[in-house]
Parts: C-alpha cells; sequence; structure tokens
C-alpha cells in the first residue's frame, strides 16, 4: 500500500470524515452461548469478540491472590484478520497490548470481591483496521458488564492522533500507517484516564486538545455500549414478562 499524497483535503479525511468524527459502530451483547458475557463489536472496518469467563477457579493455583481476583486479558489477532496472512500465536505486540487492556479494565473491576478466583477475559480480532486495541478494550469492557463482573463503571476507549498537521479522532488505517502521531486512550465515563499510550509528536496544546477530543469520542462511546446493554436486557425482561 502507497501512502496517499494527502490524508485530508479541504479538512475532509479520505474516508468522508471530519477530523472529530468516530467511525460507525456496531455492538451486539450476549453473541457466545458458553461464555458468561460477550460481545461483538465493529469499530470502522474492525470486527471484534470479547468473551468473559468468570470469576472462576484459578489455574494453575499458585497464580491465585488470597484478597482478589486474578483478572487475565488475552488479545489475538487471527491469522486472517489482516491483508497479508499473520502468523498464529502471541508475539511481543498482542502481549503488550493484552497487558495494557488488561490494567485498563482492571481499574474498575472490584477485585476484592472474588479473592483466589480467575476473571479471564479473550478478546479475538477478526478483522483489522486500526485501532483493535480500542476495540478490544470497548468490547471487552461490554463483556465484562454482561458477565455480572461488578465495576465502577464501563470503560471506553479511541484514538487521537495528527495528520497533516491536524488533530484527528479515531483514526483509520491510513493515518496509522502515515500519520505524524497516534494516541489510544481508555477512560470511564468521569474521565478518570486508564490507558494513555503516544507514538510520534505532539506539543502540549496539541496533547490537551486531543485528550479533549478523545474525552468526547469516548463518551460517545459510552453511550453506545449502555444502550447496546440495555437493548440486550430489556428485551430478555420483555420476554419474561410476556411468558
Amino acid at each position: 500500500m502507497s501512502k496517499p499524497e494527502k490524508l485530508l483535503e479541504n479538512g475532509i479525511r479520505l474516508d468522508g470524515r471530519k477530523p472529530d468524527e468516530l467511525r460507525p459502530i456496531k455492538i451486539k451483547v450476549g453473541v457466545l452461548n458458553r461464555a458468561d458475557g460477550s460481545c461483538y463489536f465493529e469499530f470502522g472496518g474492525n470486527k471484534v469478540i470479547a468473551a468473559v469467563y468468570g470469576p472462576r477457579e484459578v489455574h494453575p493455583r499458585h497464580q491465585q491472590k488470597s484478597t482478589s481476583a486474578v483478572v487475565r486479558y488475552r488479545y489475538n489477532m487471527a491469522s486472517f484478520s489482516v491483508e497479508e496472512r499473520k502468523r498464529p500465536g502471541p508475539d511481543r505486540r498482542s502481549i503488550e497490548v493484552s497487558k495494557v487492556s488488561r490494567e485498563a479494565l482492571e481499574a474498575v473491576i472490584f477485585e476484592e470481591y472474588f479473592p483466589r478466583s480467575a476473571i479471564d477475559i479473550f478478546v479475538e480480532v477478526l478483522q483489522a483496521d486500526a485501532g483493535t486495541r480500542t476495540a478490544g478494550i470497548n468490547a471487552a469492557s461490554i463483556a465484562l458488564a454482561d458477565a455480572g463482573i461488578p465495576m465502577k463503571s464501563l470503560v471506553s476507549a479511541c484514538a487521537v492522533g495528527k495528520v497533516d498537521d491536524t488533530l484527528v479522532l479515531d483514526l483509520n488505517k491510513d493515518e496509522d500507517n502515515y500519520g505524524q502521531a497516534d494516541m489510544p486512550i481508555a477512560m470511564t465515563p468521569e474521565g478518570k484516564i486508564t490507558l494513555l499510550q503516544m507514538d510520534g509528536h505532539l506539543t502540549k496544546e496539541e496533547f490537551k486538545e486531543g485528550l479533549e477530543m478523545a474525552k468526547t469520542g469516548c463518551l460517545a462511546i459510552h453511550e453506545m455500549q449502555k444502550a447496546a446493554l440495555l437493548e440486550k436486557y430489556a428485551s430478555q425482561m420483555e420476554g419474561d414478562v410476556l411468558e
């Protein structure tokens, strides 16, 4: 893939979005019958499934914590998720993404409610199109809620970057590959940041502006996460009443 001449034309991005516009999002809750909680999440061209199991017994047992649960997060990109087939199995990037994503969610989970237990989160990327770690965190947060894991709040995530000297929200693949900066952020609706990474360079003013842009994006995603959960449980309650 060659670098486009421009990533912005008259203030509009190559995919037709304004700089502060998110890609289309589609959410489906409870897609896996055998998981305690699950979610299918589309974020632009990203297609991600998250599954949560637990709280359950920890194996191996030496990993148990006597005062809290162990949260485990496995992020994996399917071999067919990218244009050139990816080698199966964990690599350095997937291990790093798993670690920072787990930490982004651990901040809101009441781990102390489940000592000597494990909460396992699996995130599978079926199709990748830039921003898979933020898509995975959004999906995993919903799956945790669907599993009934007590949390202080949902976590929402998106990225802010800089292309052609302009700040943009939720980078697409070209912007991710050829932009000047990429800053994925996860936060609670109250504004508590649980993940912030940055690749590239932003000035102090751009960082502040980008942070505000990300907050607006995360709040919009949070509303969609809530709506998806309400849709599932409202329809279940309606079914129970009819029975």
